[in-house]
């Protein structure tokens, strides 16, 4: 891997967007990572989009070729390149270089296996309560600590004035929201929002040009598993994620004890509960007494998902990589305000296609 640094970040809110469209809102995400970067388009060498589905969101396909255009610069003949990988495609991208609810969740579970899933009635969220089933029986897990989440992402989120949910909550309204799928509740499962993010990468050796305070992505990993879950090892296990993390701390020569601060795949509170036990942040089964024991909150062992997470910040789906890398990037920087991790100079990203068939890990670090 080439050594690369970040050279700017850019966001949009995130929420239900009515009054913006797909182009409007990449075009903001991506002028602004240009304007942070202080650089001109001309300076573009390439451009990366990473897309889950706007086919069948929006009937639009070419993509890439559409940002390019709408963004004014077509003219620049910069190669454009679209990445799937389902919700991981933000952060595949990164490696590379409005519907209503019954339709969203139907696109959802497209991600997932349709002859062997999808065809039974098998849901996105049905597909991770079996996994937080499993979890509870083998691990001892509590449906208190995967609430703990919830509650712990939502006051990350009431920091981010970009989240789409500002608000705290409390144990007893996750406790008592409405099931989604036994034992996830209505407050266990991230929304589906609109929303984007862009990054500026640059060559290490180039970064200092344009910015005082690059950050240089040091490792990165990816893997897939299978896709269907009654094929997997291990249902408490997302295998995708654990190889993506040991080749991405093996490239950067760090260990989980070197990373202060992660954003991590939380589309449903068990995901993050298993995120962290796969990326070795605590032992295997440990990941929701940790979370309860107060271990991932701001500032403690490890700063877990600042932004307020897929949970409060929202769920852009192929946006979401990207999202958490700006995250990490200003925390990094320094830059977050009230949501500020003490002494970070490492973070981690973790993104999941699907319920796991695709994983991937970044690592970012304070350039020298």
């Amino acid at each position: 891997m080439r050594s690369v640094s970040v050279i700017g970040v850019g966001e949009t809110q995130f929420g239900e967007l009515w009054d913006k469209s797909f182009r409007e809102l990449g075009i903001e995400a991506g002028l602004r990572a240009i304007q942070d970067a202080k650089i001109a388009a001309e300076n573009l060498d390439a451009i990366y989009v990473g897309n889950m589905s706007a086919g069948k969101f929006i009937d639009q396909e070419h993509v890439a070729s559409l940002v390019a255009d709408y963004s004014g610069l077509a003219d620049q003949h910069l190669p454009t390149i679209r990445v799937e990988g389902g919700g991981a495609c933000g952060a595949i991208a990164i490696h590379q270089a409005d519907v209503g609810d019954v339709e969203a969740n139907e696109i959802l579970s497209s991600t997932t296996d349709q002859e062997w899933e999808s065809v039974f009635g098998a849901t996105f969220a049905g597909l991770y309560a079996m996994m937080a089933r499993r979890h509870m029986f083998e691990h001892g897990t509590t449906r208190e600590q995967l609430a703990a989440v919830a509650v712990k992402n939502h006051k990350h989120g009431a920091l981010n004035p970009n989240a789409q949910f500002q608000k705290e909550i409390t144990m007893d309204m996750v406790l008592g929201a409405p099931r989604v799928a036994e034992p996830l509740g209505l407050f266990d499962c991230a929304p589906l929002s609109d929303g984007a993010g862009a990054l500026v990468l640059c060559a290490s050796d180039r970064a200092r040009k344009f910015t005082d305070t690059p950050i240089d992505l040091i490792g990165t990993g990816h893997a897939s598993d299978f896709i269907a879950v009654h094929d997997r090892r291990d249902l408490t296990t997302i295998d995708a994620t654990v190889i993506a993390g040991k080749r991405a701390f093996h490239a950067a020569r760090k260990t989980p004890n070197d990373v202060k601060v992660a954003e991590v795949h939380d589309n449903f509170t068990i995901s993050e509960v298993m995120a962290i036990e796969d990326l070795r942040f605590v032992p295997k089964g440990k990941g929701g007494f940790a979370t309860e024991d107060g271990e991932t909150a701001l500032n403690a062992r490890v700063s877990v998902n600042t932004s307020g997470g897929l949970k409060a910040r929202g769920y852009p789906v192929g946006a979401t990589g990207v999202a958490q890398a700006v995250e990490i990037v200003r925390q990094l920087r320094g830059e977050v305000g009230k949501r500020q991790v003490s002494g970070a100079e490492v973070g981690l990203t973790h993104t999941l296609g699907g319920t796991g068939g695709t994983a991937v890990v970044h690592l970012f670090a304070r350039g020298d």
